[in-house]
């Protein structure tokens, strides 16, 4: 299972969102504290962020965080209101390539999932290709729960105006019907370039978990969500299960139930 994050804020260095944490995804990727299964999240790392025209970029590599010496160079120089991360537990044995690392990006969409879906290869991805149109299923690089998921939700949201909560809302409606009895965990950061959504939910399973943060200290005017509080210093809230949260430039952080 994997680690993820999300910033929102005033415009910050991908080293204070990434290494400087005292429990930063760094440290999270090989000594997490509320994983539900894995012990380690060593299989890839990814990065996700915006220039300032609002084009989204991502930085993915297969391996584990602390093997890339590029992040080192790279972290100091690269600055964003926004930043998505990502350190992968793979759920598949030999699914650990470039195009099985979150985030995933389409546009200006960016998409990283924390969870699984049982028998996910044999019973849920048949069902989502007969339900994907070509011209999307066409974006799907890889062969990652994750991946297929993200590809349903950007089918969803032209359908309803590009408006991600009711998208969100059909998400899992059509999910539920994919997966009957079975189980599936559900914690997604999408953004858009405006905002950041953030899922804590889950069928026939308790959701992993998730946290609210704000650190004036580390991330002044800045709020950030993650699957484990950075720090010992701020105010790090657990995510109810089943709960939607908002990230919006300027304004409180929304929670919505799902």
């Amino acid at each position: 299972m994997c680690r993820h994050a999300s910033y929102l804020g005033p415009l910050i260095s991908l080293e204070k969102f990434l290494l400087q944490p005292s429990h930063s995804l760094v440290e999270q990727s090989y000594l997490p504290d509320e994983t539900l299964t894995a012990k380690v999240n060593a299989d890839g790392f990814g990065i996700g962020w915006y220039l300032d025209d609002g084009t989204a970029r991502r930085y993915i590599n297969p391996a584990p965080i602390w093997s890339d010496p590029n992040i080192v160079q790279l972290a100091p120089v690269l600055q964003s209101k926004f930043w998505l991360g990502n350190v992968r537990s793979a759920t598949v044995a030999g699914s650990i390539t470039s195009a099985n690392t979150p985030p995933y990006g389409v546009g200006r969409l960016l998409f990283s999932h924390n969870g699984f879906i049982n028998d996910f290869a044999t019973k849920v991805r048949p069902a989502i290709r007969r339900y994907l149109a070509p011209e999307i299923e066409a974006n799907i690089h890889g062969n990652t729960d994750s991946e297929y998921l993200f590809a349903v939700m950007r089918q969803m949201l032209p359908e309803h105006d590009g408006d991600v909560i009711k998208a969100l809302g059909t998400l899992f409606e059509q999910i539920y019907e994919w997966l009957g009895n079975d189980v599936g965990l559900f914690n997604f950061l999408i953004l858009d370039g405006k905002k950041v959504y953030a899922t804590r939910h889950a069928v026939g399973h308790k959701p992993p978990s998730l946290y609210l943060g704000q650190d004036e200290k580390h991330f002044p005017g800045g709020w950030l969500v993650a699957s484990e509080p950075f720090s010992e210093s701020g105010e790090w809230v657990p995510v109810p299960k089943h709960h939607l949260v908002i990230l919006s430039p300027d304004s409180r952080p929304q929670q919505i139930a799902l």
